[in-house]
């Protein structure tokens, strides 16, 4: 291979996990000479690794249509050298191979050693637990385990990332050291299922005391929890949250369902009056937290009533976060062996009538804020404003805060200020500083 400049452009697919994976191939490369770029337009690139996503049917298009305009590049000698990681091509590579020979190497979520070895490069043992940030330098993503064990009928991730294997405390505790070196305030705990934490290797769900801990290292101000599984929900958790004013009164819970019927279905494990009875819990313990969910509409066997029963409980409950997903058939799930009645067209029709009902409690639960003062971290500047969030806002995911810059005051991305909500949209929050 012939180097232009010896950069790489890494393209990152699907979610957060898939971030930090690319961010420890980034450090990786870097440390031995690579200039690496994360989803850049350059056209003097010699390298681009796509990290693919495989999760449901719109992520696999993305990942394919991705790298077949990378694929395009390379024919047109824009770059040298297409390669493919990640979720797609652990589950996919024998028949992409087939399809796609112009890549030139499929690579799976665990073949960080063979990905770098594609590039004449060595895997250095002495970085192995640091990571080159693609994210904003005042946040990061923090992932504490591997894998699910729980087997949901509709997912594939069992199949794909393999059952779930919890990281050792100290080797958290270590990176998150880290990253608050680095200049990182918020740290955004992620897993397939971070709740199960610490169950596989010490005998017992350690989410809490790994939370409680990490919020003794200097320098972070902010730690946010996400994908926590309802079933079995360890309520200590509910206790530091309440309690600890560096964690966030924020929870990214996905209840997918509440009809009994689909919940079975699905194989989520709990019922519907142990969901209703956990979010009761979970806000009369923390109360002001904002919850995060998200819901699939369309599985094999979901009926007009099903469906009429998860829009009333959309309704009744009124979550501060909410999306919602259509059901698509993945290979090797128990759901594929159902048959999948529910027509694409009205599944549309039933994700579309929960957002506009979403969109009414977003902007009814973002009035409530008007005239409050809360406390804001700055992601960014876009010309005349500030855009920032509040505790109960993950970035990417959720709502900002817009503030106007104010005069004679320089604040910028990484700052927390105080800052008082003249107004609300549906989404986001009009605010200034004061």
């Amino acid at each position: 291979m012939i180097l232009k400049s010896k950069k790489i452009n890494i393209v990152t697919l699907g979610c957060s996990k898939n971030v930090v994976d690319s961010e420890y191939l980034a450090q990786q490369l870097k440390i031995n000479g690579w200039q690496v770029l994360f989803d850049s337009n350059a056209t003097d690139i010699d390298v681009v690794i796509v990290n693919t996503c495989g999760f449901i049917a719109d992520a696999k298009e993305e990942s394919i249509d991705t790298i077949l305009s990378f694929v395009e590049a390379k024919r047109k000698r824009l770059i040298s050298k297409v390669l493919a990681v990640g979720c797609l091509s652990q589950r996919y590579r024998e028949e992409l191979m087939k399809e796609v020979p112009e890549v030139d190497g499929f690579f799976g979520v665990n073949q960080l050693d063979e990905v770098l070895h594609a590039v004449n490069t060595s895997y250095l043992p002495t970085h192995a637990n640091r990571r080159l940030l693609s994210t904003p330098t005042h946040y990061a993503y923090l992932k504490i385990s591997e894998g699910c064990s729980w087997g949901c009928s509709f997912c594939a991730i069992p199949l794909i990332r393999g059952q779930h294997v919890s990281k050792p405390m100290p080797e958290i505790i270590d990176q998150a050291q880290w990253l608050a070196n680095e200049g990182v305030k918020e740290l955004i705990l992620i897993a397939q299922d971070s709740t199960f934490y610490g169950k596989d290797i010490y005998g017992e769900r350690r989410l809490p005391a790994l939370v409680n801990s990490l919020s003794e290292i200097g320098g972070i101000e902010w730690i946010r929890v996400h994908y926590t599984y309802p079933s079995g929900f360890p309520f200590d958790l509910l206790n530091v949250m309440a309690n600890n004013s560096r964690v966030c009164k924020y929870l990214d819970i996905p209840f997918q369902h509440i009809s009994d019927r689909v919940l079975k279905a699905m194989r989520r494990k709990i019922s519907r009056q142990q969901t209703i009875g956990l979010i009761e819990r979970i806000r009369r313990e923390v109360p002001g937290i904002a919850l995060r969910t998200t819901l699939l509409v369309g599985h094999p066997g979901e009926t007009n009533d099903d469906f009429e029963e998860l829009l009333d409980f959309v309704k009744t409950y009124k979550f501060d976060r909410l999306g919602v997903f259509t059901y698509s058939s993945e290979e090797g799930t128990h759901s594929a062996t159902l048959v999948d009645d529910v027509p694409d067209e009205i599944k549309q029709q039933r994700v579309n009538r929960i957002m506009e009902i979403q969109q009414n409690i977003a902007i009814e639960n973002n009035r409530k804020h008007i005239g409050k003062r809360l406390r804001v971290i700055i992601d960014r500047a876009e010309g005349d404003y500030l855009i920032g969030r509040t505790e109960f806002d993950s970035p990417e995911v959720d709502q900002e805060v817009i503030i106007e810059k104010p005069q004679g005051l320089i604040i910028k991305p990484g700052d927390f200020t105080q800052c008082l909500i003249k107004s609300a949209e549906d989404y986001d929050l009009i605010g200034e500083i004061i």
